[in-house]
């Protein structure tokens, strides 16, 4: 089942897309402010990629596979909603990495407003979170310009200065979505 965006469209990701995954999460680019760095090799991607069908299975949502409108065959992205614990905290997700190519055109912010439109009017999420590095401004940017705001620190990296949670509750959404509309 895909979907779409004006820009972008979305699949839920299958087995065969190891080799792009590894592409993208194995950029050291890409990982820049991920303290956990790029992924090794191909057969970590597989088993990433294996954890998320689990989780499209089991919840019925997940992640996509992300591709231009105009270019479906190309992946330049993955990103979705996933129910993630961090020690006591367990949230919805908003997770989302692009490949270096699609950076700065808008396409993180567009993902991430259909994402959360998605989650709330889907699958009934009553709250939609990210965790976000705190060096990491421009995603910052990204989930503030898509509506989340800043919670609390999150240690969610061993041995690493935390992140920040930023998070959405579906009662805000709503009422900003109807402050839009007039």
């Amino acid at each position: 089942m895909r979907v779409h965006t004006d820009r972008l469209s979305l699949r839920p990701v299958i087995s065969s897309d190891a080799d792009s995954l590894f592409n993208i999460y194995g950029d050291p680019a890409t990982n820049t402010f991920n303290p956990a760095g790029p992924y090794p090799d191909s057969d970590y991607a597989k088993t990433v990629l294996n954890r998320w069908l689990a989780h499209w299975q089991a919840h019925g949502f997940g992640n996509w596979a992300i591709s231009l409108v105009d270019h479906p065959e190309k992946i330049i992205g993955f990103g979705g909603l996933t129910i993630r614990r961090f020690d006591d905290i367990v949230i919805n997700n908003l997770g989302y990495r692009f490949s270096t190519d699609a950076w700065g055109k808008g396409l993180a912010t567009e993902f991430a407003r259909f994402a959360i439109k998605y989650g709330f009017n889907d699958i009934k999420l009553t709250e939609i979170s990210a965790v976000v590095r705190a060096n990491h401004l421009t995603s910052q940017k990204v989930l503030e310009k898509a509506g989340l705001r800043y919670i609390q620190e999150i240690y969610d990296v061993e041995d690493a200065p935390p992140s920040l949670m930023y998070s959405l509750r579906m009662d805000e959404w709503l009422r900003n979505v109807v402050s839009q509309d007039r």
